[in-house]
């Protein structure tokens, strides 16, 4: 496996033969990271996949400095898995300046997690873009568990005619339906075990709304209840249009129930996909 460090391995790289599938990540890699790279083994006949603690995206107060660094892990659960290379840019090298040039998501990085993260999706998309105009790859894969990212790097290549093709892939679930994240190794033994009741309730909003009840605030007001009652702090719990991520209209029927919450210290978002005829 190549580790690319500077921007003239990586030009000699990119003129090599063959497509390139990118997979971008801020490292502490898990399952989730593995799966999206095991499927850009099939999307591209090379597999690049970046490690960058990206600091545009994190605001203040948040874990930029706590945030896990493991490279020497991570090199070896990619290598294990077959990636071509793997692209560790330091700070200097995509920052060679002060960022006063952005990307301005729409409005929908205001919605959501933008709430409580203002400016986290302008930082996500700048540092995305700078990957794409480095790399050049003809596909990038992102996880669906960050749905509302997903969407947005979406909205920024087809409105900015980005030459790449974007493709999500579906969450990865702990054995107990806990989505994995680098952030639930900061979970205390005891709020692990609390923490799949996030996945267990939206799946109980979803069974209802399938099952024919109606009335979404309600449903996910009950269960903001619910998971308050634990003591956590809930962000949102809230029913979209899988499709716009807007609130949904009368007959829509391809929804997503989107949460974010706080478990004593420790964010955790999570989303299901779902039809309801």
């Amino acid at each position: 496996m190549l580790v690319i460090q500077n921007l003239s391995q990586l030009r000699q790289y990119r003129e090599q033969k063959g497509s390139i599938a990118l997979v971008p990540t801020l490292g502490n890699l898990h399952e989730g990271h593995l799966s999206l790279v095991r499927h850009a083994l099939n999307e591209g006949e090379r597999v690049l996949v970046s490690i960058f603690v990206n600091p545009l995206q994190f605001g203040a107060g948040e874990d930029f400095e706590r945030y896990p660094r493991t490279l020497e892990a991570d090199f070896a659960k990619l290598e294990s898995i077959g990636t071509d290379a793997v692209f560790t840019p330091d700070l200097s090298m995509l920052y060679p300046f002060r960022q006063t040039v952005l990307i301005r998501p729409s409005d929908l990085a205001s919605d959501l997690c933008g709430v409580t993260r203002p400016g986290h999706f302008a930082g996500v998309a700048t540092v995305v873009l700078k990957l794409f105009n480095l790399a050049r790859p003809e596909v990038a894969l992102f996880g669906k568990k960050d749905y509302q990212q997903l969407f947005i790097i979406q909205e920024m290549v087809e409105q900015l005619n980005v030459p790449v093709r974007i493709v999500g892939i579906e969450t990865v679930r702990d054995l107990d339906g806990l989505a994995l994240s680098s952030r639930n190794s900061y979970l205390s033994v005891s709020e692990r075990a609390e923490a799949p009741m996030l996945y267990a309730t939206l799946q109980d909003v979803v069974q209802k709304i399938s099952s024919g009840k109606d009335g979404y605030e309600m449903l996910c007001e009950a269960a903001t209840r619910k998971m308050r009652d634990k003591g956590w702090q809930v962000e949102y719990v809230t029913v979209r249009d899988s499709d716009t991520l807007q609130l949904p209209e009368q007959g829509c029927n391809r929804l997503v129930i989107l949460a974010a919450v706080w478990i004593g210290k420790t964010r955790l978002i999570d989303n299901i996909e779902f039809i309801c005829d």
